[in-house]
């Protein structure tokens, strides 16, 4: 029923009509289109339309376009919910920069571009109030104040005019539905939180608002699921440029499919000897085509190839409508001949328009270009170009609309000019009239913002800017990036894509790259923080050998010393003024309390003997240190396993001590 073409074993139901469960399911739309429609209209559904309610729609359209993304790529590219999660904000960029996207409709290989002229600023629909105190997932009625791309400025009713709520939201996933759609579905609409309280009768005041208003069409998801159908899936084989050698062609096969997007695989090659293009790139034929054409194509030895147990590799071609068909185009009279001069994008720099040759004249209007600019004797940089095709041009097109040429080798701007280089080479040029002239109003205008693929990289798909026009031809400036890594592409290239493309397919977004922070000047002194190791009562004595630290590590100073021997007075002093306190609440038992405290005095005396030769040993045997760090440097201490042991025996004595005291304390007070 979707137009998949295969054998009768494939498909699914008793009539065998079904390609997929998501395809059977997908088929039931009219049913539940017209449910929707009546319920609108306040008509009775039918009979056939009540059994369809058991299923979510919007349940049904996720499953489809999931059906739609097939395979997970294996070259470590960053697709579903993870590409979501690390997602680029597109709202933030266009409102900090006050930037113009381009529209939907200037993409014809996109969901929805032919309808998308429906979607206007101020239409209403019913969204997902991210601002409700409920567990279950409710809505509310928001406008559309701006359009960029796929994504909108929304604000929710009765806010009016606080902006500060405003939010971004991508009007093509499933989270957007016409006005109605949550009364059909038993959905619950709920104003914000920070505005309950504003008005006391809601109701009244969504009727007056939606009084004259337009919505979305109702089967706006229905159409989009129908705009994402795809004729390739995992494992057909099919023929695709070879990336090593533009001049020859490879037998492939389809490993991924995402919104149109196929990760090829080379069946003679690696799991990672791959790349990416659209499904109507001129990159990819069906299998034969090479032979028909008459183009060099690589035969694959797939006996003790890796790649024939990939489980991508299964038997089944491509058919021929699976993929673009080109332009019959054969004028009266003369035709491309071999020696004919021209200008062509070159497709291993696709920044530069180059000085070509006709090299070879294949079948169905397809030629053999090179470059004049790098000329090799076995044709190497060759490139299949259709005659139809928007990236070669006639001689003096740069010139023109002031492009910079990339001259062939030996000439430079003074010394180059077509005539004298056409009668040195004893050429002519392709006439005018080959050439694909076409120039449609397709809407790109200069600084607007969209999603373009690296090309040199095509399973990147970077933020980028429209940064000239010339007819229709596009220069794609990649935010962040030098103008050096411009790319120029057709109009209707399948290589680019409106805002919020890559949010609504699952494919991870290539932010734009920030300017390099500079270096700030290392720091003279370097300061290493360690831990107490002697437990929280000899906190204060580390901290005085953090001091030291400033000056080098060098051995254990006066100051250092004396602070240690001052603080620890300190404590003592403390410790004594507590027992103090507690041995005056109970006269009677002056003498035992007594003989009590300097037993504990005692003890706490040699424990301070203890920890305070251990400190000095600490800051002069153990430490293994530069006497004078350079700037930057990292001074690295090294502590024996005996010292951490002790550490750890006087850390026990120390707790111990201290529920001694405590208990003293009690039996004082009792």
């Amino acid at each position: 029923m979707c137009g998949i073409v295969g054998t009768r074993g494939t498909f699914f139901s008793k009539t065998k009509r079904f390609c997929n469960v998501s395809c059977s399911r997908s088929y039931s739309s009219n049913s539940k289109k017209a449910s929707i429609l009546a319920r609108l209209q306040g008509k009775p559904p039918t009979k056939k339309a009540k059994v369809l309610q058991k299923a979510s729609w919007s349940a049904k359209i996720r499953a489809f376009l999931q059906s739609q993304s097939l395979g997970q790529p294996a070259d470590g590219t960053t697709t579903g919910q993870d590409a979501l999660d690390l997602g680029f904000d597109w709202g933030k960029y266009l409102s900090e920069g006050n930037f113009e996207s381009v529209p939907v409709t200037c993409f014809r290989h996109v969901p929805l571009w032919g309808q998308w002229d429906e979607i206007a600023e101020g239409l209403k629909v019913e969204c997902l109030n991210t601002d409700a105190m409920f567990l279950n997932r409710v809505y509310w009625i928001a406008s559309i104040v701006k359009i960029a791309g796929y994504k909108a400025l929304m604000q929710y009713e009765g806010f009016e005019d606080d902006l500060s709520h405003n939010f971004w939201c991508n009007l093509a996933t499933t989270e957007v539905h016409p006005i109605g759609w949550s009364a059909v579905n038993s959905k619950i609409l709920v104003p914000p939180q920070s505005i309950l309280a504003k008005f006391a009768n809601w109701r009244e005041f969504l009727m007056k608002k939606l009084v004259g208003s337009c919505t979305i069409p109702v089967d706006f998801h229905i159409k989009m699921a129908e705009s994402f159908r795809c004729p390739f899936r995992q494992g057909m084989h099919l023929e695709a440029v070879d990336k090593l050698k533009v001049s020859q062609m490879r037998c492939a096969v389809v490993d991924t499919v995402i919104g149109g997007r196929l990760r090829i695989l080379y069946e003679d090659g690696e799991n990672h000897d791959d790349f990416w293009c659209h499904m109507t790139s001129p990159l990819i034929h069906p299998v034969g085509w090479a032979h028909k054409v008459g183009h060099n194509i690589i035969t694959p030895e797939l006996k003790g190839s890796k790649m024939s147990n990939h489980p991508s590799f299964r038997k089944g071609h491509s058919e021929p409508q699976h993929f673009k068909q080109m332009r019959v185009a054969y004028p009266e009279g003369s035709w491309f001949e071999e020696g004919m001069k021209l200008e062509a994008i070159d497709p291993l720099n696709l920044g530069n328009i180059c000085v070509a040759t006709v090299c070879k004249i294949l079948l169905d209007g397809y030629l053999m270009v090179g470059f004049d600019s790098s000329p090799s004797a076995d044709g190497s940089p060759w490139f299949c170009y259709h005659a139809s095709s928007t990236s070669i041009f006639p001689a003096r097109f740069c010139n023109k609309n002031d492009i910079e040429l990339t001259l062939p080798t030996g000439y430079t701007k003074e010394t180059f000019s077509w005539d004298t280089y056409l009668e040195k080479t004893n050429s002519i040029a392709a006439p005018i009239r080959l050439f694909n002239n076409d120039c449609p109003n397709h809407g790109f205008k200069v600084g607007m913002k969209l999603e373009a693929v690296d090309l040199m990289e095509p399973r990147l798909i970077c933020v980028a800017t429209v940064s000239r026009v010339v007819r229709r031809l596009l220069c794609i400036h990649f935010d962040g990036w030098d103008d050096e890594y411009d790319q120029w592409v057709d109009c209707d290239s399948p290589d680019i894509y409106p805002v919020g493309w890559c949010e609504l397919v699952g494919y991870q977004l290539q932010p734009p790259v920030n300017d390099e922070p500079k270096e700030e000047p290392k720091p003279k002194e370097v300061k290493k923080k360690r831990k107490s190791l002697f437990g929280k009562r000899k906190k204060t004595s580390l901290q005085g050998k953090k001091s030291s630290k400033k000056i080098g590590y060098t051995t254990k100073s006066k100051e250092s010393s004396n602070q240690q021997s001052e603080e620890t007075e300190k404590e003592k002093h403390s410790h004594k003024s507590k027992l103090g306190k507690a041995l005056q609440h109970d006269g009677s038992s002056k003498e035992t309390d007594l003989a009590e405290t300097q037993r504990v005095k005692r003890e706490r005396s040699d424990h301070e003997e203890v920890s305070d030769s251990d400190m000095e040993s600490f800051c002069e045997g153990e430490m293994i240190c530069n006497p004078k760090p350079e700037d930057g440097e990292i001074v690295a201490v090294q502590i024996k396993e005996e010292e951490m042991e002790v550490c750890e025996t006087e850390q026990v004595q120390t707790e111990d001590m201290k529920k001694e005291i405590k208990e003293e304390e009690e039996e004082a007070k009792i």
